[in-house]
């Protein structure tokens, strides 16, 4: 009998919890437009509005949550509809907000992962933007949690220097929402279902106070295009209320910190060494002598789903912008490999990923 595969790629998506399916059932037994003022509507509506107080309870929200698609149209409608003239967003942001002709300038972040804050000094940044006139308003978009990395940024700090200078801050917490507590001190964030095992094609985008967009469609208070996605909103609800802390027991992922001794010694690179704050969830890890796109194909062949970079940008086959950012040489970049693990991550896993890596490197 061969053995299950290993699904070590839960950055990009977190299995289905059995909370989240049982909420969808009865999303989807009690489906109707919750726009229609009908019955049955009516009744679809009521639910809808619950969910979004729960999840609001569960986030420790006491702003406004609009439901979206998930966490890219929440950062395309956050970048669209605000109430801002200028988007400022840190070089390790996901594609989502750095695609197209966004940001007008960049944040660059230090070779710890770190946003360098201090380059928002008026002698650093653009004289244009970052300027206390409410006219003349920028939107800083900073990620909480690295899907890349796993660095954490410093967004009570972040928010701090922002604020005083005028402007508003964007917090992606796609990879943090049900981790980590939400940055209560962002004007807006951003939230994905799928990260934190609720149903994939659903997500929110929280603002504290809805004058900070202007509208944009006829659902959500005026605030989106589209039908909201009942069952979805349902299942994301009863995802995240799931979540418990800590998300992964440490026992779990104990076997990392042999592995990453190995690493060293082999000449190899534990990424995390080199974070200013590293998070446990998700680990980037570069093997000596041996490309990215080589050990994903080995790994594979063993049964071991993992990832080079972004899930949003793998595909691609381009270096990662992430690390390039971070000052990594070509050629490390191009031998990280990213590991991340959900709820259903078990030990024994996490010890056959360490065993296959150790042999793939001692081979090469």
């Amino acid at each position: 009998m061969t053995n299950p595969r290993i699904y070590l790629d839960h950055a990009a998506a977190t299995p289905l919890r059995p909370e989240a399916r049982a909420a969808m059932e009865q999303g989807f037994a009690l489906w109707a437009n919750p726009s229609s003022p009908h019955a049955e509507g009516r009744k679809a509506r009521a639910a809808l509005e619950d969910a979004r107080e729960r999840v609001k309870a569960a986030l420790e929200w006491e702003g406004e949550v609009i439901f979206t698609s998930g966490a890219s149209e929440a950062a395309a409608l956050a970048l669209d509809a605000v109430n801002a003239v200028h988007d400022i967003a840190s070089a390790v942001e996901h594609d989502a907000v750095l695609r197209g002709d966004r940001p007008e300038w960049t944040l660059p972040v230090r070779h710890d992962g770190a946003a360098d804050l201090l380059a928002l000094s008026a002698e650093s940044r653009p004289s244009e933007l970052l300027v206390d006139d409410p006219e003349n308003r920028s939107l800083v978009a900073v990620q909480h949690v690295n899907s890349e990395t796993g660095n954490r940024q410093h967004i009570g700090f972040a928010a701090e220097v922002i604020h005083d200078n005028g402007g508003l801050i964007l917090v992606d917490c796609a990879q943090s929402a049900g981790k980590f507590p939400l940055p209560r001190m962002a004007d807006m964030a951003i939230v994905s279902a799928h990260k934190y095992g609720g149903p994939v094609g659903v997500g929110a985008l929280l603002v504290q106070d809805y004058a900070l967009l202007h509208p944009a469609g006829g659902q959500e208070r005026g605030y989106r295009r589209g039908t909201e996605n009942l069952p979805g909103v349902l299942g994301m609800m009863a995802a995240l209320e799931a979540c418990c802390e800590p998300y992964i027991d440490p026992a779990v992922l104990a076997p990392l910190d042999a592995l990453a001794a190995e690493v060293r010694a082999l000449g190899g690179e534990w990424l995390s060494d080199r974070l200013s704050d590293p998070t446990p969830f998700i680990r980037a890890i570069a093997m000596p002598r041996l490309s990215a796109q080589a050990q994903l194909m080995r790994f594979d062949m063993a049964g071991i789903a993992v990832s080079q970079g972004s899930a949003c940008s793998s595909g691609t086959m381009k270096r990662s912008h992430v690390l390039t950012a971070m000052g990594l040489a070509d050629d490390l970049a191009d031998r990280t490999i990213r590991v991340s693990f959900g709820w259903t991550t078990t030990r024994p896993e996490v010890e056959r990923f360490c065993e296959v890596w150790l042999d793939m490197a001692r081979r090469v």
